[in-house]
């Protein structure tokens, strides 16, 4: 999951400085890469 966050250019350089702001960007990055394998399920 790492490596997949990574991809995301934000959590590679670290762009938002601020703890809280850069933990909102992970979960949302996460609930982006997680969200296409529960959307489908039947």
């Amino acid at each position: 999951m790492f490596n997949r966050l990574k991809q995301f250019r934000r959590v590679a350089t670290r762009y938002d400085k601020t703890r809280k702001s850069f933990s909102a960007f992970l979960a949302l990055a996460a609930a982006r890469i997680w969200l296409p394998y529960f959307v489908n399920r039947t």
